[in-house]
């Protein structure tokens, strides 16, 4: 009973550190930012993909810069223990009117590999060993991506491979054998970057 008891309570404990986990954009990170005036700022720095907007704390003062108001920023995130570098570029949102929006550069390049992250939930049934059944409600990361070619047109990519043709242009030949020979999946991030670098390559 004690056991039982103990297992249950470590469960709960698990589920309970999941949804309560941080993700990159509710952290604050060590990096700089350069605004649309081409100031530089340097400190600690926390973005919002969702609201386009980022917060930087430098010598003490604490500001707010839309996605208008900035260029580029850089940080480095403890998470992945690696740079991360951003920017803000102008994205197609409806016909014949672009806005500035936040990118992450995955891949950078003739074709560079662009892609912006979402915190979403999602239902996962409870483990039946410990649970009476029912649903928990969890968050994770959600990637969307995007491909900058060299003449600024950003192209929102949905993970299919047929998607990569008109992309990719006459290399698609070569590009679609790398994909088969290295067994890669194109909505997976990390094979997105090799099969990026794979085309720039070519």
């Amino acid at each position: 009973m004690i056991l039982r008891l103990a297992l249950i309570l470590l469960f709960s404990c698990t589920i309970q550190s999941l949804l309560s986990q941080s993700f990159p954009s509710q952290m604050w990170h060590d990096g700089w930012m350069v605004t649309s005036e081409q100031d530089t700022l340097k400190g600690t720095i926390k973005y919002d993909m969702a609201a386009d907007a980022v917060q930087v704390q430098s010598e003490g003062v604490l500001k707010t810069y839309s996605s208008r108001k900035m260029l580029f920023f850089e940080i480095f995130d403890q998470s992945v223990d690696n740079y991360r570098q951003f920017y803000s570029l102008a994205y197609e949102v409806n016909y014949d009117y672009k806005v500035p929006i936040l990118f992450e550069v995955l891949y950078e390049g003739p074709l560079t590999l662009l892609v912006r992250e979402a915190i979403v939930e999602e239902t996962v049934p409870q483990m039946q060993a410990f649970a009476m059944g029912g649903y928990n409600t969890r968050q994770r990361l959600a990637y969307t991506y995007y491909f900058l070619d060299r003449k600024g047109n950003i192209t929102l990519f949905n993970g299919k491979k047929g998607e990569l043709t008109a992309l990719m242009g006459n290399k698609i030949g070569s590009v679609r054998e790398f994909i088969k020979d290295n067994k890669l999946k194109t909505d997976r991030m990390r094979d997105l970057v090799r099969i990026t670098a794979f085309y720039n390559s070519l």
